[in-house]
């Protein structure tokens, strides 16, 4: 293994080390915005504790030596949507919302589109409910966004 290569998987692992901080230390007002932001038919029960759970292991089975198979905060998410063309993709960034930037494709997990990508795996197919219906699209790669 390169000295690249294992300055990556540190910098990740401390990115996702600190992500968990973060959110533990601001649980509440993040299950709070979380609340406040998603219609009540679409909550789901302990989203927050969910995502923490998914990460812990994540961290612990040391899934950040390989490359990445689910959707967390800070990672790049590379979608397909089923009526474009199999050649056409689109990225988002999944952020935490004081990061967001919705004009550089930098969504909070928060947001409508974030919280139905965050946690989904590399190859599933979802319907993503959007102000006007359901779009589908396909999850081709998720990549480590670097902040």
């Amino acid at each position: 293994m390169s000295l690249s290569q294992i300055s990556h998987i540190e910098s990740t692992k401390e990115t996702f080390l600190k992500q968990l901080v973060f959110i533990e230390e601001n649980f509440n007002e993040l299950n709070n915005m979380y609340l406040y932001s998603t219609p009540i038919q679409e909550r789901v029960k302990n989203f927050l504790s969910l995502y923490i759970s998914e990460l812990e292991s994540y961290i612990k089975d040391g899934g950040w030596n390989g490359p990445l198979s689910k959707v967390f905060i800070g990672t790049k998410v590379t979608v397909q949507f089923k009526d474009e063309s199999e050649t056409e993709t689109e990225d988002y960034i999944i952020s935490l919302p004081d990061q967001s930037d919705p004009d550089a494709n930098r969504i909070s997990f928060l947001s409508p589109v974030g919280r139905q990508l965050l946690l989904k795996n590399v190859g599933d197919e979802i319907s993503l409910v959007v102000p006007n219906g359901t779009v589908s699209l396909s999850i081709k790669r998720i990549s480590f966004s670097g902040n």
